[in-house]
């Protein structure tokens, strides 16, 4: 066999060499292809990246407070709850006034309700007497407000009311001894009712002086009872001649005199406030207007 001749086992064996290395060549590109199809999907579903903020220049470091240190700041503490506790203070101390001026102000008011119903209670009592009715209920109203205070004017009241004498009984009784109080006693001599008759026919007075004269002294003590002056009358009937002949006239009088002057006590320490509250217990009876309205 010559040299010119090819080689047939040679070129058999470069053929697949040739092969081989084209499909290497093709394995690598699609390889290449394949990694940037996956690089290029996966930037897709990565996260955006965050912005970052613009460079700014750094801030300077705040200085430091000294009065933020520990002590300092107990101290702080220390004042404020100070500040509160003595507005606390004075927020008690004004809550303190104002309860105790609602506590006085409410005794006060309490305080003058007893008095007016202690002051009718004696308006009630006089109402009663100037009619000559049994006080009733108003005995225990009078004993329970002025039995402490007032023990006699109370007594008088109370006995008074037993044995009531009113204005009306006074003068009527005034009129039917009438002729007894202008004649002498049964106990005066001939010569004491000489002498009086004597003494009568003339009489000097000046004009302020009121006559002294019987006749005149029982018309002015009937005009003075017509006015509901019955102590004046009374003192004008005793100074008659015949005085001694009316001594019941003079003591039912004195007994009305009395009973108005132990009413004007019980008034007046009712108005001055020394009548008492009654007691715990039962209720005494609620007084009325009309219990305390004067008699017609």
């Amino acid at each position: 066999m010559s040299r010119d001749e090819p080689n047939v086992p040679d070129q058999a064996r470069a053929a697949p060499m040739r092969t081989y290395l084209v499909i290497g060549i093709l394995a690598f590109l699609i390889g290449v292809a394949a990694m940037a199809t996956l690089v290029r999907f996966a930037d897709g579903w990565a996260p955006a990246p965050a912005k970052r903020a613009p460079a700014t220049a750094p801030a300077e470091a705040p200085a430091p407070d000294t009065s933020t240190t520990p002590a300092a700041a107990q101290g702080a503490d220390l004042t404020t709850l100070e500040a509160r506790e003595q507005r606390l203070a004075d927020r008690l101390d004004r809550l303190e006034e104002a309860l105790a001026a609602t506590e006085a102000n409410a005794y006060e008011a309490s305080k003058q309700a007893g008095a007016a119903e202690a002051l009718l209670t004696a308006f009630a009592a006089r109402r009663a007497l100037d009619r000559g009715v049994p006080l009733g209920y108003l005995e225990r109203q009078l004993h329970a407000r002025f039995g402490a205070s007032e023990p006699g004017a109370v007594m008088v009241v109370l006995r008074t009311a037993d044995e009531p004498v009113t204005l009306e009984d006074l003068r009527l009784a005034l009129d039917a001894i009438a002729q007894r109080l202008l004649s002498a006693g049964s106990g005066e001599s001939w010569w004491d009712a000489i002498r009086r008759e004597i003494a009568g026919l003339v009489t000097v007075r000046e004009d302020t002086t009121p006559n002294p004269r019987p006749t005149e002294r029982l018309e002015r003590a009937q005009r003075m009872l017509a006015a509901g002056q019955v102590e004046a009358a009374l003192g004008e009937v005793a100074r008659l001649p015949g005085a001694d002949n009316a001594p019941r006239w003079i003591t039912a009088a004195k007994r009305y005199v009395e009973a108005r002057q132990a009413l004007d006590t019980l008034e007046a320490a009712a108005i001055q406030g020394r009548s008492a509250d009654p007691e715990p217990g039962e209720p005494l009876p609620a007084l009325t207007l009309s219990d305390s309205q004067p008699a017609e």
